[in-house]
Parts: structure tokens; sequence; C-alpha cells
């Protein structure tokens, strides 16, 4: 076949163009993309434009003679395609046109084809038969600065603390005698109450630093050794003495906190019964005054009223039993009381019966028990009684009259075990995806040349699309979370409301998200996914409980979507909701205006991008959603529907607006973070990660957004091609992006990691 010379004009676009016929990728839309940059090209003649455009007639397409032509061109200049480059097929084009002639621009024209036809560059060396330099650009960025940024303050903290995990005590292995795991479980929270970390969130008077915020870092670190120990440590110093510190009194302070932060007072947190689940409000065990006793007699009254999965049930000495406080006949409501269950030989007392819930599916190193009451006798001194309390003469007293919200502000204070979960969650997935990763960029399979070496997994588009966008949302709720801890530890706000209300619906998205990551994880690395000495195994058994305690997500989501409904200010009964609708009624228009049609076709770049964008996509499904609910709940209550009965006639409108707003506001949260970066290139890196995020998102709802009508199918095809650009952009940097996670090297044993 005679070779076919070009001239620099035409060769520079033919890379384009065979990409563009050989993946099918031409429509109408993409066309005009191609002509308007053609007819803009100023290194163009018009004879050149003439055949350029005969090349894009789609009822026309060029003859296979002159496909071959362009790939034997392309195939003969010996180009590498430069995976680390911004725009690797401009590049490429580039350097086409440097081989056969004296002149290689750079073309400006090119680019703008490349990003607004979201052009994947993966697998231009199948097309092309072309070596990939697998080479990081001279722009790539730095693990360290990336870490530095994602620890922000708390980088002293947790350093100080990575240095304590290297000891031996730490040593990851594989525990499969439940008794034997314990142990071990148990001597390492000894090991860090010794070092200070039990006590890390208390006041300094009690040992510790009160540094709440630390606290929670640390808690996801603690996630890169195990998840068992994860777990008991924040039973131990989270639930137990943390219920101690939020809900009692100096008295008690005195009497058990300092123990409890050394591990020398173990306790558990026995709020959750067999029978109820997540309904606190309706627990059945009773807490009744006795009042020539001067004390409180703890009782199960039924079958199906024991504490159940109640962590370090088997290695405490005391409880803080979560019951229906009597005083003189009258239920005040839930209250916390301490109640020892054993001696100090480790013998049930009295009345006390505990049981092993046995194995679980993960953390089984947590001792997690059933515990029954029996007419069992405390002084009532041990009630604590921050917000409610028995006087001497044996009447209840409380600051706070109403009893629905004594309830409330006491489960606000313990808002932060719900945080320090999700942040547990988050550890277990960045720990998946850090091992999935580094095994994608080693492990090769599959090439239909025999003379180039097999593609690296992390090289397929579709493995980028099912990780990168992970990673991306794993950066989102870091920060997400991070700014949680601050609002909810800041003093100068004493109402918990609204941050219990964010916090609620995080909790469910994001330990959502650690249990779907580290599954895509495992099914990523295939068959060594699965193998134990890998982890991803361990991290998957342990963290799927993470959806249910402290809070089932259905239920935290449905708790998040009421607090939106009544802008944290208004509980909801009948008598209440008109007020709501009020409210809502300043806010948002009785008809929310239809969306311009220029607006849900428009797919730019710059638009698509642009965080204005995401914004108004997360804001308006938030609102809509807030605002159809409302009409609806009215709708039923109006028809003399009782309030109950009208949310469960809502309650999957609630969890899409609980999840809704939960994803907005971890968006917004990020964004407003990646504002404090001062490096300009990092700066840069961590918003196209929030690019990423938004975007995901709002393909992951494109169902939605097509109903009302908020996004056209044009749109939603550009949004889901821009997703896979951004993955494809992302990739020369994944594995600093990884790394910037900040998981010590010692802690990441996993031999496909390595």
């Amino acid at each position: 076949m005679e070779k076919k010379i070009y001239t620099p004009g035409i060769l520079q676009y033919i890379p384009f163009f065979y990409v563009i016929w050989s993946d099918d990728l031409v429509s109408a839309s993409e066309v005009n993309v191609v002509e308007k940059a053609i007819e803009k090209d100023p290194t163009l003649n018009k004879a050149e434009k003439v055949i350029l455009h005969s090349w894009l007639q789609v009822d026309n397409p060029p003859k296979n003679e002159e496909f071959k032509n362009w790939k034997q061109t392309i195939s003969n200049s010996g180009t590498k395609l430069i995976e680390g480059v911004t725009y690797p097929l401009t590049t490429f084009s580039q350097k086409v046109v440097c081989h056969y002639h004296d002149t290689c621009p750079f073309n400006d024209q090119l680019k703008d084809i490349e990003i607004n036809l979201g052009i994947q560059p993966n697998h231009y060396n199948h097309l092309f038969e072309v070596e990939v330099e697998h080479n990081l650009s001279s722009n790539s960025y730095k693990a360290q600065e990336v870490s530095l940024i994602l620890k922000g303050k708390h980088a002293p903290v947790i350093d100080k603390f990575q240095e304590l995990l290297k000891r031996p005590i730490f040593d990851w292995d594989i525990h499969r005698n439940k008794e034997d795991f314990r142990q071990i479980v148990l001597n390492q929270v000894k090991y860090l109450a010794e070092n200070g970390y039990g006590a890390m969130a208390y006041p300094k008077a009690y040992g510790g630093t009160g540094d709440m915020e630390g606290y929670a870092t640390i808690f996801e670190n603690l996630m890169y050794i195990d998840g068992s120990l994860t777990i008991k440590f924040g039973v131990q110093f989270g639930l137990f003495g943390g219920s101690i510190q939020k809900l009692g009194t100096k008295i008690h302070h005195d009497k058990y906190l300092s123990d409890a932060g050394k591990a020398e007072l173990l306790g558990c947190f026995a709020m959750t019964e067999t029978g109820h689940g997540s309904n606190v409000r309706g627990i059945k065990t009773t807490a009744t005054y006795h009042k020539e006793s001067d004390s409180i007699i703890i009782h199960t009254p039924g079958k199906n009223d024991n504490k159940e999965y109640i962590g370090n049930a088997l290695h405490s000495k005391i409880a803080s039993v979560f019951a229906q406080l009597i005083v003189n006949g009258k239920n005040e409501g839930v209250h916390a009381i301490l109640v020892p269950l054993r001696n100090k030989k480790h013998e049930l007392l009295s009345g006390v019966k505990v049981e092993d819930n046995g194995y679980k599916l993960g953390l089984n190193g947590v001792d997690n028990g059933k515990i029954w009451f029996n007419q069992v006798k405390v002084p009532r001194q041990n009630l604590l009684n921050k917000y409610g309390s028995i006087k001497e003469d044996g009447t209840y007293f409380s600051e706070i009259k109403n009893p629905n919200k004594r309830f409330f502000t006491m489960l606000g204070t313990l808002v932060g075990g719900r945080i320090c979960v999700a942040r547990a969650g988050l550890g277990g997935a960045k720990m998946a995806l850090t091992i999935a990763i580094k095994h994608a960029l080693k492990r090769r399979q599959f090439n239909d040349n025999i003379k180039i070496q097999e593609d690296l997994l992390m090289d397929y588009p579709s493995h980028q699309l099912r990780l990168t966008p992970l990673v991306a949302s794993a950066f989102v709720y870091h920060a997400t979370l991070d700014k949680m801890m601050e609002i909810y530890c800041n003093d100068n706000q004493p109402d918990k409301r609204k941050v219990e209300t964010q916090v609620a619906g995080l909790k469910s998205i994001i330990t959502w998200y650690a249990n779907d990551t580290i599954q895509e994880c495992r099914e990523a690395c295939g068959g060594k996914g699965y193998l134990l000495e890998n982890r991803i195994a361990d991290l998957k058994g342990d963290v799927d409980i993470f959806t249910t305690f402290e809070g089932d997500n259905n239920v935290l989501l449905q708790l998040a979507a009421k607090g939106v409904l009544s802008d944290f200010k208004s509980e909801f009964n009948s008598a209440g909701f008109s007020s709501v609708l009020k409210l809502l009624s300043q806010q948002l228009s009785d008809k929310l205006a239809t969306v311009n049609p220029l607006y849900s076709n428009k797919v730019d770049k710059e638009h698509l991008y642009n965080p204005k964008f995401h914004k108004h996509a997360f804001d308006y499904r938030t609102r809509r959603l807030t605002y159809t609910l409302a009409m609806r709940i009215r709708d039923y209550i109006k028809k003399g529907v009782p309030t109950y009965q009208a949310f469960l006639k809502v309650q999957t409108h609630l969890l899409a607006l609980g999840k809704a707003y939960s994803i907005e506001l971890a968006y917004n949260t990020y964004f407003e973070f990646t504002e404090t970066i001062k490096d300009e290139r990092n700066k840069e890196l961590f918003q196209k990660l929030g690019t990423l995020y938004g975007l995901y998102e709002i393909r992951k709802d494109a169902s939605w957004y097509l109903e009302q009508g908020y996004i056209g199918s044009t749109k939603s095809k550009a949004i889901r091609q821009r997703v896979e650009r951004l993955c494809t952009e992302l990739r020369p940097h994944i594995n600093v992006l990884v790394e910037g996670f900040g998981i010590p090297e010692d802690c990441i044993t996993a031999p496909i990691a390595n």
C-alpha cells in the first residue's frame, strides 16, 4: 500500500478522527464540537478545512482505506503515549506531527476537542499499537503534602500516635479463636490507656487533654490496625467513659472517670435491648427509685427486654445502663445509671446475668454480650444526673421541663460516637482502597499484542471508574467529618440539635459508602482480595455492622429528614405542623420554578466542572424533596390521618430527603475546606476531587434529575463522560492520593499491596 503523506494541519487531527470513528462516538452534537474547533483553528488553510469537514459526515464516513492510512501513519511515527500529561491525546497528536514535519506547536483547538468530547485516552495504545510511557509528569503531586492537608491541625497528634502504632503489640495477624482474640485486643486497649490515649477526650483533671477532635482522628487510625481494637477502644473510653463525662456530674467524674481513662475500671454502655433496637425511648428496663433505702432498683421486666449486643460485656466491672426512671410512681423517661456487674474477682454480682453473643460476621475481638437484671439495687447517687436528678427528699428534678427535649438533649451529648463510627468506617474504606489501588498499580492482565507488556489493572477505564470516585469520596468525607467534630466540640454552641441532624445523615451515607467501597475493592482484587492475609475480608466483616450500631442508618436518615423539615426548631406533632409549613413557605416558593431548557442541556466543561452547578443541583434536589414532602404530609393531616401514620406513608420520601441533604452537606463542607488550601497546585487537585464527587453523585441520582427535567438526556450523557474523563485525569496521581491518606507503611501488611 502506498504511503500517504498528510500536511501538518491535517495530520494533527488524524489521531482524533481515528479515535472518534473507532469508538462510534460520532453524534450530531459531537460533530458540532469538532467542526467548531476546525473553523476556529488558525493553523489550518481553507483546503485543509474542506478535507477535515468531509471526514465528519455521519452518513458518509471515511472509507476503510483512509482509515488504514490513518492507523499506519500513527503507528509508523513511533510516538509514545505519555499518561502523566493533562491532555494526552493532544500531546500525542502534536508529537506525531513532529515526527513527520519540522513544526510541532501545541494546538489549543485540539485540547478543546479532547475536553469537550470527554475522550478517554487509556487505550490509544491498543488503537494505535503504540507504547504507553508510565512516567509521572513533572507536575506530579507529593503524598506528604496531600497528607498534611488532610491532617490539618491534627498532624502532631496523628504523627505521634502513628509512632506508637509501630510497637510489636499492634502487629496484625489472623485470629480465629474469639477468646484469644479478645485477650489480645484487651491488652492493646490497656496499652493505649497506659500511654494516655484512653483519657484523651477527658478534662485535664482526669488525665486527659480535652481533645475530642484529636480523639476522633486516632479512632480512624486504629482501623489501620484492627476493627475490633477500634470498637473496644470506643466502647471503653468513648461510650462508657463518655457517658460518665457527658451525662454525669462532678461526683461521678471524681469517682470513675480517671480509672475509666486508665482502663483500670472496665465498663460497658448498656442501651440497646433485644426487643427494641433503635427505639431507645421505648426500652423496657426499669430503674425504680426506692425511697426507704434511698436506692434505685434496676430490673429487666420481660424475656426480650434484656440488653443486647453490649460491647465489653464480658470484661466489664460496671455498666452505664439506660432505663426508664420511675420516681414516686411516675415515669420520668430514659436515664443512665451506673450499675456494678462484677466484684474484684470478676464474679457476677447477685441479680446480674450475662451471656456471650458468640461469633459474629466480624469484630470477634470484641466481647459482645446480653445482660439481664433481676431487682439489682444501686445507690441513688449512681444516677448520671446532669439532666435529671433525684433529690435527697426523694423527688425528681430537671432544669429541662419538657421530657422530649430532655431526652433528645441527653442523646445529643453522644453525637460524638456517631462521628467516630463514621470515621472508623472511613478508615476501613481508605485501607481497602489503598490495598486495591496499590495492587492495581502492579497487577497486569490482558493485551491483544504479544509484543507489548500486559496492561496494568489501573490503566483499564472500568477499573478507574470503579475506584477513583471512591477515592474522591474519601477525601470529601474526611474533611466533612473533621468539620462536624469541630462544630460538635464548640462549647459556644451548646444547642447540639442542628449538628445531631447533620451527623445522623452523614453517619448513614458514610458507613454505607464504606461498605460499598470495601466490597468494590474486594472484587477489584479478584481472588487475592478474598484471602484473609490481604486484610480486605476482615475489613468487610468488621465494617458491615457500622450501618447498624450507633443508630440504624435508615432510622438516622429519617431523623435527618425530620430535622430538615422542621428547620431544626420544631418537634413533629399534628399541633405543631402548621408552623413548620409556615417556615417552609418562607424558604420555598409555592411552585419551584421550571428549569430553563437551555440550562438542562448545557454540557460545556466550564459549566459541568463549575461548583455553582453542583451546589445548585444538590440544593435544588434538597429543596424540592423538602417542599413536596411537606405538602404530602400536610395533605394527609388535612384528611385526618394521624401524624405518625402520615409519616409512615412518606417514609421512602423521608429517606430520599435525608440522603440528599447529607450529600449536599458533605459537598458544601468540602468545598469550603478546599478554599482554605493555600498552595494553588494542591488546591486544584483537591478541587478536582470535589468536582468528581459532585458529578459522580449527580450521576448516581440521574434518574431523579431526569424525572424532574433538571437535566436532559444530553446533559446526563455528558456528565457520565465527564466522570470517566476525570477518573482518567486523576490516574497519574492515584498512588499519591491513596498514600495521601497517611496510612503508616507498617500498617499496610497486605502482600498484594507491597
